[in-house]
């Protein structure tokens, strides 16, 4: 059976969380800070913005740590501290997800390298930075894996060979971001993700991020159309599109929008909903709201 199936049960689809570094940001990080400093200096505010998204109906708390893979937290001068950031993520999710009953998902964002030959990083070298990662989001207590907003299928070979060989037991979710006429910034389609990390063992495979939820549905029923076997969809639409708003940007999807676009992905078979770049537990509450069974 999906291991990520067997730990959820029937009832889907699924709700996900939403952004965190627009709750991180309205709590007060610097413009410019990587969120997964707070991860070592403001636990308390990652912990308020778990804890917000498990009051909005979230079954699933991503870690904090989208940007912790050695070469992104060398760029703030970090990587020394990699395995602290991890572990202090997923700990601090944990301690959420446990009094609510919820699941930790250990969060990997793209290495920020490319691939050879496009690039000059090996699959090897690509495997080691997850691994090196990943290991202290066990360490921590998480209980699956998320490597997300991804363009290269390679990189997501990379990821799952991480995952297989430092969680082996732990189920394994690969969302990539459709973000170019549909396609990934290195040309994949929703159906080839579907086929091949179906095809490569994920429990589920999905989109995230992109411009908006009218596109995302588009997506979505194009990796229903490609679904095989036993495998779960993902799809986390950001709130719209970001707009100037004075000195800063807003995004232009409201909660009413996500939560009509949340039902029409479950009309479509989509497994798991949340949100991505500026959904707040706003966004997420009103999703719940419409997917609560009458």
């Amino acid at each position: 059976m999906n291991r990520l199936a067997a730990l959820l049960g029937a009832d889907r689809p699924v709700l996900l969380d939403g952004g965190m570094g627009t709750l991180l940001q309205d709590s007060g990080l610097e413009d410019g800070a990587p969120g997964e400093l707070w991860n070592l200096e403001n636990q308390d505010a990652v912990r308020a913005a778990h804890t917000a998204y498990a009051d909005a109906g979230s079954r699933i708390l991503t870690t904090n740590t989208f940007g912790g893979t050695r070469p992104r937290l060398d760029m703030h001068g970090l990587g020394d501290r990699l395995a602290e950031v991890n572990r202090n993520a997923a700990r601090v999710a944990r301690s959420v997800a446990e009094p609510h009953g919820l699941l930790v998902a250990g969060d990997l964002g793209p290495t920020g390298e490319l691939l050879a030959p496009l690039g000059t990083m090996t699959p090897e070298e690509a495997q080691a930075i997850f691994a090196e990662q990943l290991a202290g989001l066990v360490e921590g207590g998480i209980d699956l894996v998320l490597v997300e907003t991804l363009s290269d299928l390679a990189e997501a070979d990379a990821a799952l060979a991480a995952a297989r060989d430092v969680a082996p037991d732990l189920p394994v979710v690969v969302t990539m971001s459709f973000d170019t006429n549909v396609r990934t910034m290195m040309g994949v389609r929703p159906a080839d993700a579907v086929a091949h990390l179906a095809a490569a063992g994920v429990d589920a495979v999905g989109a995230n991020c992109g411009r908006g939820p009218a596109e995302m549905e588009l997506i979505a029923a194009e990796m229903v159309e490609a679904r095989t076997g036993d495998v779960l969809l993902v799809a986390q639409s950001n709130a719209g599109l970001p707009q100037v708003v004075g000195d800063h940007f807003e995004y232009d999807a409201t909660p009413a929008d996500l939560a009509a676009h949340a039902q029409r992905l479950a009309g479509l078979g989509i497994d798991l909903v949340g949100g991505c770049c500026g959904s707040t537990p706003a966004h997420i509450a009103a999703m719940r709201a419409t997917l609560a069974p009458a």
